[in-house]
């Protein structure tokens, strides 16, 4: 499916403090054990389903990327938002987590990971040419560069 494109530059412009940044990922270690490297992967789309259909959940936007190593780049409320859904009983995250755990932790076939950064938008410059809605500037909200903004610099308020 082909997603418009906004021709011209963009930057994101967050009406929030802080932003949640949490990266997350998987990498077939032994892609031939295509049982184990499967059951991992395709864990991730009930979760991003779910979090899409409960808002409250805390999840802004979310960009993902395919291959051998899996990168999932998504964007929450707060921490607190992120750590309520991984150990939420009722959302997919909990039981997906502890299969992982019985099956496939310390066998080597399948590595994961993850990352989370909170952010002060204080410190954030993005810029956005020639692109579809992408980023934090489509996880809050995207306005055109203009006179002020045109530079990193002057985005950064530096």
């Amino acid at each position: 499916m082909a997603q418009e494109v906004f021709p011209g530059r963009f930057t994101a412009a967050p009406e929030r403090s802080d932003i949640t940044v949490f990266l997350i990922g998987m990498r077939a270690n032994r892609w031939w054990k295509l049982g184990r490297v499967w059951r991992t992967a395709s864990q991730m789309a009930p979760m991003i389903r779910h979090l899409m259909e409960h808002p409250e959940a805390g999840l802004l936007g979310a960009h993902s990327w395919f291959g051998r190593t899996t990168l999932l780049l998504s964007y929450w409320e707060s921490p607190e938002h992120l750590q309520r859904f991984a150990a939420d009983r009722d959302a997919p995250h909990l039981a997906a987590w502890r299969e992982f755990m019985r099956t496939s932790m310390g066998s080597g076939d399948v590595g994961i990971w993850h990352e989370t950064y909170q952010v002060p938008i204080v410190d954030i410059e993005t810029v956005y040419g020639d692109m579809p809605a992408f980023g934090l500037a489509a996880a809050t909200t995207r306005v055109p560069v203009t006179k002020g903004r045109n530079t990193a610099r002057q985005r950064l308020g530096r």
